[in-house]
């Protein structure tokens, strides 16, 4: 996207966003939350020059990060490199079930995060989706689980919990929409997770945007498991797209940046904050359309800001 047609939408937004009532009591308590980034949506630039693109998020407004991969670096010199931008980094994304549990930890501890968050959880140890067939092995999979599967990653979770909690890490489970689909009689692997998992040792990273993809109401979920979030991902997808719970395949829903889509965040993140959540991190999946991640990234903080000043 041009600069000038980014500033030019940066300018609508604005107007929108003030024209909008944001005086009522439930969203000002939301008002001093930090805005963070998920490293995910910023890979690429990471990869190549990651000193440098931690600079540039700090310099767009960014107040913290979640780690998702080590952009070719060890733990511990990444985590240097945030704190050397400026940058708080109190989230990471990790290979939980793909790797042996105490070896993540170690990533954990060397990143000095309190969160750490499995990207997806299966009933089974597996190769990560980089191998053994891709991710589209492991789609096939997810969209697969039956309410016995999600009994077993519940056991697998409680596992990891308490191994993560001996090591003075809270583990959390992140969602995506497989969690969601109607495995009879109503009932889904999401709700099958929160009722068999031990709320001291397993939270749950609500990302907002698969949530509402797959036709679950994030604020009904806030509302009813209190203190059970404490990091979510805030991610937009565009006006029209299908609900679906099916993961992968073609036609997949695909991110667009915050406040191009259909999701309306205001309500969302003063119930998360009502909640207990402390970190609100922007993902936006790659790759971006007419833009770079930056660039990206930086429409989403303008959105963050507007509505949570």
């Amino acid at each position: 996207m041009a600069k000038t047609s980014r500033r030019k939408f940066l300018a609508q937004t604005t107007a929108v966003v003030l024209a909008s009532s944001f005086g009522s009591r439930a969203w000002a308590e939301a008002s001093s939350s930090p805005i963070g980034l998920e490293l995910y949506t910023v890979g690429e630039p990471l990869a190549k020059d990651p000193a440098g693109t931690l600079h540039k998020i700090a310099a767009l407004g960014y107040q913290e990060v979640e780690v998702s991969g080590f952009a070719n670096l060890t733990p511990a010199a990444l985590r240097k490199l945030i704190d050397d931008a400026g940058l708080k980094c109190p989230a990471a994304h990790l290979q939980f079930g793909f790797k042996e549990t105490a070896k993540v930890l170690e990533e954990a501890k060397a990143l000095r995060v309190p969160y750490a968050a499995s990207s997806i959880l299966l009933p089974a140890s597996g190769a990560p989706p980089s191998t053994a067939g891709g991710f589209g092995e492991i789609m096939a999979k997810l969209n697969s689980l039956t309410a016995d599967d999600f009994k077993r990653i519940a056991e697998r979770a409680n596992r990891i919990g308490e191994e993560a909690k001996k090591a003075g890490v809270q583990f959390a489970y992140h969602n995506h929409t497989h969690e969601f689909r109607d495995l009879g009689g109503g009932e889904t692997g999401y709700a099958i997770l929160l009722a068999e998992t031990d709320p001291v040792v397993v939270q749950f990273e609500a990302d907002c945007g698969w949530m509402v993809t797959a036709g679950a109401d994030p604020i009904q979920y806030f509302q009813r498991h209190p203190n059970r979030y404490r990091v979510i991902h805030v991610k937009d997808f565009p006006a029209g797209t299908k609900v679906t719970t099916t993961m992968g395949g073609a036609g997949a829903p695909h991110p667009t940046e915050l406040g191009r889509g259909h999701i309306d965040y205001k309500p969302i993140l003063a119930a998360a904050k009502r909640a207990g959540v402390e970190h609100f991190f922007v993902e936006q999946d790659p790759p971006m359309t007419g833009m770079t991640p930056l660039e990206a990234a930086e429409i989403d903080y303008a959105y963050m800001k507007l509505i949570n000043d």
